[in-house]
């Protein structure tokens, strides 16, 4: 059932610390689905909190990606919005009226705590084999301590007061209820002593005072969300709906990496993938629509997605059924719109001038990602050396010595033909076919093999000849008769 407008609100909130990772694209992908099928709003936030992990120029790469598959946000950054700003480095002075506010609601306190005893607290609970976490040394000091100790100007950092007994429990849309003792839980940092907040609090009061409803991300953040929840209830606020999606895997026990070139979605940019299959691709990695349709444009996607369909799972990363998807997608193009695409590798493939449109049709059942167009196209240029052993094709009854008598008659033949169009090559070497009294292919099985050097081309002899031209398709038909007669 589709939500009120602007009821649901989700948001992708990457930080600008690599390019876009293709289990962040799919988690921006699900957030949009989930509030465009819900006629809400979807946000972007950039959480830029860690200073040092920032790579110059990632975020306008999150702008671009974005923007180039289809998943335009209503609010961020770039493009303004009532709850701005839009990015957590902007936000500092909110994070610290929210931190001592919850100081006042006893939920939060100052930490003077050094490195010293922070490691000396480390070592005794490793001595005593017990896991560590802080032990509320600072929780207790009078507002006298506090106040002398801000006034002199010490270091400090605010932690979360966390109780220590009872439980803290949230409902997941995919993994059901989750219960954590609080004894478990640390009492984190929740601004740090450089005045910047940590990824937990800033992720808190940012959800929240930019109303977002629904908090679509990774499974790796389950452990952070009972954290989220005590903040919440600190607050005195309503957490939002939770739905934690499991993560993409290249194997079992294998994540995506950049070693491998199949973490980022300009990796598969690069490599000739279109940025429509990568999106259909990534919308069925870990979750179903149901039925067996496996095409969908971003329109069918918004239509199509419920969360009901998300499973718990990771989700194997199949490159071969990406190819296959590709594929699909550059067949179901027009004849204009591939040859469009395939252009700029065409190019990359052919220098001498020539029919681009008619080598892109012959193309465009044949690959299944742009990046194999300019091998398959490397005879063109230069004719490669080949055996004469290619002219032996058992089911055309060919080889080199019935070759070697025919070549002569079809550089007859082609020679002849005045007007270098398909129709007129196709007519000169069917007469030769008739004339001679065989099959087809042992006319036109010599002639692909003398003018590509190859077994397997894009299109047979006459549409490999029209794309040569005239004068190389004879020049290298008398090549091949010289060849077979040495």
């Amino acid at each position: 059932m589709k939500g009120d407008h602007m009821q649901y609100r989700t948001r992708f909130a990457p930080s600008p610390t690599g390019y876009m990772h293709l289990g962040g694209l799919r988690t921006a992908l699900y957030a949009y689905l989930y509030a465009k099928g819900n006629n809400g709003a979807f946000i972007l936030r950039i959480e830029d909190t860690d200073q040092e992990r920032q790579v110059e120029g990632t975020a306008e790469v999150i702008y671009k990606t974005l923007t180039e598959v289809g998943l335009i946000y209503d609010e961020g950054p770039d493009v303004g919005g009532p709850c701005g700003p839009y990015v957590q480095s902007e936000r500092i002075g909110i994070y610290r009226e929210h931190a001592e506010m919850l100081i006042k609601r006893g939920h939060a306190y100052y930490c003077f705590c050094g490195k010293e005893e922070l490691d000396e607290q480390r070592l005794i609970h490793q001595a005593s084999r017990v896991s560590h976490k802080y032990n509320k040394h600072c929780v207790n000091l009078s507002p006298e301590e506090i106040t002398k100790k801000l006034s002199e100007g010490t270091s400090y950092v605010i932690r979360q007061n966390v109780s220590e007994e009872g439980k803290v429990f949230f409902n997941d849309c995919v993994y059901g209820r989750i219960d954590v003792d609080n004894s478990t839980l640390e009492d984190q940092i929740i601004l740090k002593s450089d005045g910047f907040p940590t990824y937990n609090f800033a992720n808190v009061v940012d959800d929240r005072l930019m109303g977002v409803t629904h908090v679509i991300r990774g499974n790796e953040f389950l452990s952070s969300t009972p954290k989220h929840v005590l903040l919440y209830e600190g607050f005195g606020w309503e957490p939002p709906v939770y739905i934690h999606v499991p993560p993409i895997m290249r194997t079992a026990d294998k994540k995506l990496s950049k070693r491998d070139g199949d973490a980022y979605y300009g990796d598969f940019i690069t490599k000739g993938y279109l940025k429509e299959a990568i999106i259909n691709y990534i919308a069925l990695l870990g979750w179903s629509p149901g039925g067996e349709k496996e095409l969908f444009s971003l329109p069918e996607l918004v239509e199509a997605f419920d969360i009901s369909g998300i499973s718990k799972s990771p989700a194997i990363f199949d490159i071969k059924k990406l190819d296959w998807l590709n594929g699909e997608y550059l067949r179901a193009m027009d004849d204009a719109e591939f040859h469009a695409r395939a252009l700029p590798y065409i190019k990359e493939g052919v220098k001498r001038e020539t029919d681009t449109a008619l080598i892109a049709k012959l193309l465009k059942d044949r690959i299944e990602r742009l990046t194999e167009i300019p091998g398959q196209l490397d005879f063109i240029d230069t004719l490669p050396e080949y055996s004469s052993e290619l002219y032996t094709h058992k089911k055309m009854k060919t080889d080199a010595e019935s070759v070697r008598p025919v070549m002569p008659s079809i550089a007859s033949a082609l020679e002849n033909v005045s007007d270098w169009r398909q129709e007129a090559i196709h007519e000169a070497l069917m007469a030769l076919v008739e004339c001679l009294g065989c099959k087809n292919g042992q006319v036109l099985w010599p002639l692909r093999v003398a003018l590509s050097g190859k077994a397997q081309t894009p299109g047979g002899g006459i549409e490999i000849a029209l794309i040569l031209g005239k004068e190389e398709t004879l020049t290298r038909i008398r090549r091949a008769s010289d060849k077979l007669n040495r």
